[in-house]
């Protein structure tokens, strides 16, 4: 599905405001030991020993209790995604992913339950979330470096607090860092019911309208000579989003205006992207691609923490919206099928621990 959006709709994006721990204290017994460790509670984990289908090699397993060093922070998970990244490191097709056996999950929020000796500026009850992201937020309690944490304010929704840091910063980075919008440019996307874009249906329609969209389109509408006879007074778009690749990739191309960008972001198709020599030589259209993991590497953590304050702002005053379905943990494998498109189209699955 395609939907277009004029670029003021869209301004509350761009300017629309300014691994587990516990601590066991006792007394020293000479006869036995000088001290005791602060240790995590046992911990409950999704976890994968070899790449594959996801719903066939993740299991969820008990996990003992690990040692919270001085620097670290304990931290007991509230919330985490199900993202399509998430899926693709599991099946080992995706280009950056954990050594086997790992723990799933790449990003989430979570509450301090403990730290250790040496750590300052984060205390028990605190919200955080890893950032930049880190692997094995599935999982109900983690133990990483302080370093790895980063303080939330707790009057955020917490679903939004968990997927903030994937798909939000990429359609915030995508938005500002390839041409310069104006007032009333448009911007057209495929995979527009996934939340960076947010099957068929005139609900799934109407939910994309609230939600910002001027138009929507199922690619079969599209199925005509001249699609831009479709935009009605809607300008011909600017910039193009396409997370699919094959023939919807194609249809993003034929919207665009002369000299226009398409960024890809990603490609669930597993299709390639065509684009005639005529596009390039008479359009003068641009190719670009945006990985979010590419630009965190670049020394990017203090303005990635910045974007979110910004972008959880944005949630807080309801100007930063997508469809989530919190899942208990206990209903993993539900969430899995659910996320893998086993039921059809789905919101966002956050797991709840």
């Amino acid at each position: 599905m395609a939907s277009i959006v004029r670029s003021a709709t869209l301004r509350a994006l761009r300017n629309g405001g300014p691994s587990f721990s516990g601590i066991a204290i006792r007394r020293s017994s000479l006869s036995v030991r000088a001290f005791s460790a602060a240790m995590s509670p046992p911990s409950k984990a999704v976890v994968y020993e070899q790449q594959g289908p996801p719903d066939v090699v993740t299991r969820v397993i008990e996990l003992p209790p690990v040692e919270v060093k001085e620097n670290d922070v304990c931290v007991r998970m509230l919330a985490a995604p199900i993202n399509p990244s998430d899926i693709n490191r599991i099946e080992g097709v995706y280009p950056v992913k954990p050594e086997t056996p790992a723990i799933g999950g790449y990003e989430g929020v979570g509450e301090v339950y403990s730290v250790g000796s040496a750590v300052k500026g984060l205390s028990p009850g605190d919200l955080v979330i890893p950032s930049p992201p880190s692997f094995g937020t599935w999982q109900t309690y983690i133990v990483k470096d302080q370093s790895v944490w980063y303080k939330i304010n707790k009057d955020s929704p917490m679903e939004y607090v968990a997927t903030v840091t994937i798909n939000p910063l990429t359609a915030l980075r995508m938005l500002e860092d390839f041409i310069t919008l104006n007032s009333g440019d448009a911007i057209v996307q495929n995979g527009a019911t996934s939340i960076v874009g947010q099957p068929g249906s005139d609900e799934a329609k109407e939910k994309l309208k609230k939600l910002g969209a001027d138009e929507v389109f199922t690619e079969s509408q599209l199925e005509v000579k001249n699609v831009k006879g479709l935009l009605a007074n809607i300008p011909e778009p600017a910039l193009g989003f396409n997370c699919v690749g094959g023939n919807a990739a194609s249809l993003v191309l034929k919207f665009l205006r002369q000299g226009g960008t398409m960024v890809t972001y990603g490609g669930m198709s597993k299709k390639p992207i065509t684009i005639s020599t005529s596009s390039f030589i008479f359009k003068d259209l641009s190719l670009r691609g945006f990985w979010l993991q590419k630009w965190l590497r670049e020394d990017r953590a203090k303005e990635c923490r910045r974007m979110i304050d910004y972008l959880l702002d944005l949630a807080r005053e309801g100007k930063l919206r997508y469809e989530m379905e919190l899942v208990p943990f206990d209903n993993f494998r539900t969430a899995l099928d659910k996320a893998l498109g086993k039921q059809g189209s789905q919101p966002k699955q956050v797991i709840r621990f």
